[in-house]
């Protein structure tokens, strides 16, 4: 099994493959999105000036995050992000066993695939499923209702022109080994996967046989700083492990999208965002990684 002590011995020949790749970086300014922005953000914009946040800070795309309260928006957001040429690359499904089965999906679900079909918005679902969902279970059982939903989520999915993809939110679900046991046993092959790195501290010694199990259906990666100790959010460039896991990603030619996360509730998004940027900036130039500097200047 690889760990970081392999990564750290290797580490050095990732960073020159990340240097020298004639490909391009993919952590181009161009190939970043905005993530966990709607509900985390102590100014509560509003559509329009969310949008034009994003256009100020130089992001083409972001993934919809949102609760109860932002839905009765969300028609007019999605609208304003496709006039102002920013793709919703994403939205956020939560599946609850309180208010979702395989058979029903909960109101508030049910009303945001509602507004995807109004708005012929096709883009990815990302599902992250409450620890609830498959509680009490054995490991056939927990397979076996997972593909169920699976099989359900990506009827409704289809019927609005949306594509799934599982979060690792955390549980049983939340391990990408689990996630790939499920996507085979459904034998989909447009489902997808989507790695937090904020909710991979306990995954840190299994790193790289994590990316290589899930790189088949690996869709986007999510960054933040990363230390075994935590805490869990922390800007990027202040971690002592998130340096050496982007590199593997490159190593491994992941061609997918990163996210830049927002995840605090108790500032303003357009800061917490920028930090990040300048932290993940600082990381491309001391590893050299001038192709994907080069983007950055421009919005």
């Amino acid at each position: 099994m690889k760990s970081f002590k392999t990564i750290a011995a290797t580490v050095s020949l990732a960073l020159m493959l990340l240097s020298n790749a004639t490909a391009q970086s993919i952590y181009s300014k161009s190939n970043l999105f905005a993530w966990c922005i709607v509900p985390y953000d102590i100014k509560h914009r509003s559509p329009a000036d969310r949008i034009a946040m994003l256009k100020e800070l130089g992001f083409k795309s972001y993934a919809y995050d949102w609760r109860a309260e932002h839905l009765a928006t969300s028609v007019e957001e999605w609208k304003l992000a496709k006039k102002n040429n920013i793709k919703v690359n994403a939205v956020w499904i939560w599946i609850d066993a309180n208010t979702d089965s395989p058979q029903q999906l909960s109101s508030a679900n049910l009303e945001l695939l509602s507004y995807l079909k109004e708005t012929k918005l096709k883009t990815q679902l990302w599902v992250g499923f409450h620890a609830n969902f498959l509680e009490g279970l054995d490991e056939e059982a927990k397979v076996r209702k997972s593909k169920e939903m699976l099989d359900y989520l990506h009827a409704k999915a289809t019927e609005v022109g949306c594509t799934i993809a599982l979060y690792n939110h955390g549980d049983w679900l939340g391990e990408p080994a689990n996630q790939v046991k499920v996507i085979e046993a459904s034998g989909f092959k447009d489902v997808g996967i989507i790695y937090n790195f904020h909710h991979a501290h306990e995954q840190l010694d299994r790193y790289t046989d994590i990316i290589d199990a899930a790189l088949p259906y690996l869709w986007a990666v999510n960054l933040n700083g990363m230390k075994r100790e935590g805490p869990k959010i922390l800007p990027i460039g202040s971690g002592d492990r998130e340096t050496e896991m982007m590199a593997y990603l490159t190593k491994v030619g992941f061609k997918g999208q990163i996210g830049v996360l927002g995840h605090i509730e108790d500032e303003d998004v357009a800061i917490v965002l920028q930090r990040n940027l300048s932290g993940l900036q600082a990381i491309l130039s001391s590893i050299g990684d001038n192709e994907a500097l080069s983007t950055y200047g421009k919005k």
